[in-house]
């Protein structure tokens, strides 16, 4: 299959968030306002598309960070990230308080340049990621582009599939040297042959960042090889449940104690892939659609420099 051009899926708030911890506090509007975030986002959002050269592009956003039906199967999902638990009403993220008015006009700069910017109330950035995959994997393979993920969450190493022709571009290295992940990279730095099957890994080895809890004693190691040995998560609880010898006694007590978290963990760390997203007009915009605006917002946070690199990046795009 051929890619028709290229699909670049932001998850937004992975990427403002390494901006603000990655660019100086010291970076302010003129009234004072600490606009380290904006400028830095959008100096990546530069260079990706000069780098990545997309035809299209979305901001994916979080319109539910910590989600019911995460937190329903697993009370401890993303909990230690609770600010300060609001009775009767919805938990409020820990956000560093000078990152906090930064984003509404993170908001505010994306409109402007006419980004696509969509979130699905409910559900996380991850899952407007995964279900936008989906989308375009359905298309026709005439029609269908290359995607890429661009993230510092290793949760969406799952979407990962090199025949539908999605890569993650994970941050761990920063956007200047992206590290690519594909089939073969997991293979060499997981020991997982596709995306699915990391997310089995990932079920089994659970993540404290996100309160889950995995299965005790097996890590990551173990977990892959039982993925590789079994196929699949049902798999292994096959194995696990018809008592086959290529489990040791001791891995088959673990996942017997473990049976309720694993009852449930799947549902919160695969992604969804048919969240309630509204289409948008993806199409990477070549010019500013509001130009008035945004030199207005340039001048109101200081952000001359860093609108003007974006504005060049767009202009120069195939």
């Amino acid at each position: 299959m051929t890619a028709h051009g290229r699909l670049l899926l932001l998850d937004t708030a992975s990427l403002y968030f390494r901006a603000f911890f990655g660019v100086p506090d010291s970076v302010k509007a003129p009234d004072g306002t600490p606009v380290n975030a904006v400028r830095g986002l959008l100096d990546m959002i530069a260079r990706l598309v000069v780098d990545r050269r997309p035809t299209r592009l979305v901001a994916c956003w979080d319109d539910d960070w910590r989600p019911a039906f995460r937190v329903e199967a697993i009370p401890s999902y993303k909990a230690h990230r609770v600010a300060v638990p609001v009775p009767g009403g919805s938990d409020v993220e820990e956000v560093p308080d000078l990152l906090t008015p930064q984003v509404p006009v993170i908001v505010e700069v994306l409109e402007a340049f006419g980004i696509a910017r969509v979130g699905a109330p409910g559900f996380e950035a991850d899952d407007v990621i995964g279900t936008l995959v989906a989308r375009e994997k359905a298309r026709p393979a005439g029609e269908r582009a290359a995607v890429d993920v661009v993230t510092g969450d290793r949760d969406l190493f799952q979407l990962v599939d090199d025949e539908a022709h999605v890569r993650v571009l994970y941050t761990v290295r920063g956007i200047k040297d992206l590290e690519v992940v594909d089939q073969a990279r997991l293979a060499e730095r997981y020991a997982v042959a596709s995306g699915p099957a990391y997310a089995d890994m990932a079920v089994l080895r659970g993540d404290p960042s996100d309160g889950l809890p995995g299965v005790a004693g097996i890590g990551e190691k173990t977990a892959a090889t039982l993925v590789h040995r079994y196929g699949s998560l049902d798999g292994i609880l096959a194995a696990r449940d018809t008592g086959d010898a290529g489990l040791t006694a001791t891995q088959r007590r673990r996942l017997v104690e473990a049976a309720d978290y694993l009852a449930v963990a799947p549902r919160v760390v695969t992604v969804a892939h048919d969240a309630p997203v509204a289409d948008v007009d993806d199409a990477l915009p070549r010019v500013a659609a509001d130009p008035e605006r945004l030199v207005a917002l340039a001048e109101r946070w200081g952000l001359a420099s860093s609108v003007r690199r974006v504005v060049d990046a767009l202009a120069s795009a195939d």
